[in-house]
């Protein structure tokens, strides 16, 4: 986002990302974080109800650096939801994890749409010399890419993010406590390659096909 304003873009476009990233903070995120949390509590396990992240309070889930990162690079996190799966009701416990990991890009991919069926609405049926309708359709424009972009990044089979936990339904256990060692110096990377650029490219390629398909499934409808 704000890299963008570096790189020559129109300060009109800028100033909207700007909006959608502080939306992003405040009510993508909170979503986010809120359906692992909910799918935790209804596979059995309450420890994120009893920490107060069974909400959609955005200040019991912002990482305030993850926040920034949306606002520079347009990719992020929340603080973890915590997890105890030996307190779900499934008998397999690592494919609950998997199922409660997935629920938050899942989240997000429905907000995506969402969005797109949206701007994909705006664009079909306005008049582009509208400015009301022009600011609507790159508001919803950019929140379907940050929540389509929240939703690549955080499937990175890598710790912290979801992706990781994901791999526990097919990781042996050794390997797995073997990765999260290295969690810490994993994360540094990652925010380094982020802000690099060097890992927003192939991120970005995957999001754009998404994107694509999910324009392709609006032009259809409207």
């Amino acid at each position: 986002m704000l890299l963008d304003i570096i790189r020559g873009r129109d300060p009109v476009y800028i100033i909207i990302g700007v909006l959608v990233s502080a939306f992003a903070v405040f009510c993508i995120l909170p979503i986010h974080e809120f359906a692992h949390a909910f799918t935790a509590n209804k596979l059995g396990d309450d420890t994120a109800r009893l920490s107060g992240r069974l909400t959609l309070d955005p200040f019991a889930h912002i990482d305030w650096f993850g926040a920034l990162m949306i606002l520079i690079v347009g990719f992020g996190y929340a603080k973890p939801v915590p997890v105890n799966i030996h307190r779900t009701k499934m008998k397999n416990k690592k494919l609950a994890m998997a199922i409660i990991a997935v629920a938050g890009p899942v989240s997000n991919l429905i907000l995506g749409l969402i969005s797109t069926l949206v701007y994909v609405f705006i664009n079909n049926n306005f008049t582009a010399d509208s400015i009301a309708a022009t600011a609507l359709f790159y508001f919803f424009y950019y929140c379907a890419m940050i929540n389509i972009n929240l939703a690549v990044f955080n499937l990175i089979p890598v710790p912290p993010l979801d992706g990781s936990r994901i791999l526990t339904a097919v990781l042996p256990d050794s390997a797995y406590y073997k990765l999260l060692q290295y969690e810490r110096y994993i994360t540094i990377v990652i925010l380094v390659l982020l802000i690099t650029g060097i890992l927003t490219k192939p991120l970005g390629f995957l999001s754009g096909v998404i994107s694509d398909w999910f324009e392709a499934l609006a032009n259809l409808i409207f």
